[in-house]
């Protein structure tokens, strides 16, 4: 399905709930089939969306939605988010989950520890769809579930989250904007959200699988206590100074870290890449000779550079290199929080330490 005036978008499990209950009410309260429905989403956008597993019992609804995210496809794209609704002798509408939809295990996160990961803005447009077919005498019980969720979870950042048993219902807008950074580094606050509630004032801030490995299979952390950056780094580390963390340890590969030294702190190459520029100018300061600086200028990756300061008995500019990360980020966060730095090479092993 496209969606009009915007067909490179997709949208979210919430409206892909709110859908599934205004058919599945309609359902119930007409007593025939609906193959479609219109709602709006909560950006305001209007779509009609194709309901499937349509099906009518005693005192009870159903049906379901295909997950469609459009040109920014995740893990639950092409997933069925289903809702039952069934006639309740309770006033007003309750709203439960059901199979492969997680529970809230952790504080920090928009919903309380024990409910069902149905976040806020979806649960309010799926309770809005279901009052409007509220019998007079009656009551209704809309369950939402999502068949396969739980696998699906164990892709997603709910394991992380404490969130447990299946896949959150999501979705400010109700749209799914494609290739989304912003929602990307949302995911990441939301981690650092859960790690203030908890009480941590310590965070350790891996920028890609080298690091996230290090501290897997060297420091034998568990994978809840890491997060995973990517080049964010200058937006994790004002997200954690926000939230009042007061020490942070960054781990990463040299040709990451060698550009956080030298005060930029998105490492996407886009902003820049001076790798070895940087490095040869490390080993310069350092008391390399022209010739082994020169070598160093011509490689094309961090890697083979550090190999030459390893046969060069130069491997202090590694130490170097995390002193400045530390120097600069702490300046970077107004010194508001401690940051040390290990910097690794692409095999894992430790360079240097601050």
């Amino acid at each position: 399905m496209k969606l009009k005036n915007c067909l490179n978008k997709g949208f979210t499990t919430g409206t892909c709930a709110q859908a599934a209950v205004r058919g599945a009410c309609d359902m119930l309260v007409n007593r025939k089939k609906v193959y479609d429905v219109e709602v709006q989403t909560p950006s305001g956008i209007k779509l009609k969306i194709n309901l499937i597993d349509q099906e009518l019992g005693n005192g009870f609804a159903r049906c379901a939605v295909i997950k469609d995210s459009g040109d920014d496809p995740d893990v639950t794209d092409g997933s069925k988010v289903c809702a039952k609704v069934r006639l309740s002798d309770n006033r007003g509408v309750v709203l439960k989950g059901g199979e492969g939809v997680g529970k809230a295990t952790r504080p920090g996160l928009a919903i309380g520890v024990g409910e069902w990961a149905i976040n806020p803005t979806p649960r309010k447009m799926i309770m809005n769809e279901a009052s409007k077919f509220l019998p007079d005498d009656k009551g209704l019980e809309v369950t939402i579930s999502v068949p396969g969720g739980e696998e699906l979870a164990k892709k997603t950042y709910n394991p992380r989250l404490g969130i447990v048993g299946g896949i959150s219902i999501i979705g400010t807008t109700g749209i799914v904007e494609p290739k989304s950074l912003d929602a990307y580094k949302a995911s990441l606050a939301l981690e650092l959200n859960v790690f203030a509630a908890q009480g941590s004032k310590r965070v350790v801030f891996v920028l890609g699988y080298v690091g996230e490995k290090y501290c897997r299979d060297v420091l034998r952390l568990e994978s809840d206590s890491v997060i995973k950056i990517g080049d964010h780094v200058g937006f994790m580390l004002e997200e954690a100074a926000k939230r009042n963390i007061k020490e942070a340890l960054l781990i990463g590969h040299i040709g990451k870290l060698i550009k956080v030294a030298g005060g930029q702190f998105n490492t996407h190459s886009k902003f820049g890449d001076n790798r070895i520029d940087a490095i040869a100018g490390y080993a310069r300061a350092c008391g390399a000779d022209k010739k082994t600086t020169e070598e160093i200028s011509r490689q094309t990756t961090a890697e083979a550079a550090t190999e030459i300061l390893r046969k060069n008995g130069l491997m202090k500019v590694c130490e170097r290199i995390t002193q400045d990360v530390s120097a600069n980020s702490g300046e970077f966060v107004k010194n508001k929080i401690r940051i040390d730095c290990v910097l690794l090479s692409l095999e894992g092993k430790v360079l240097g330490t601050s």
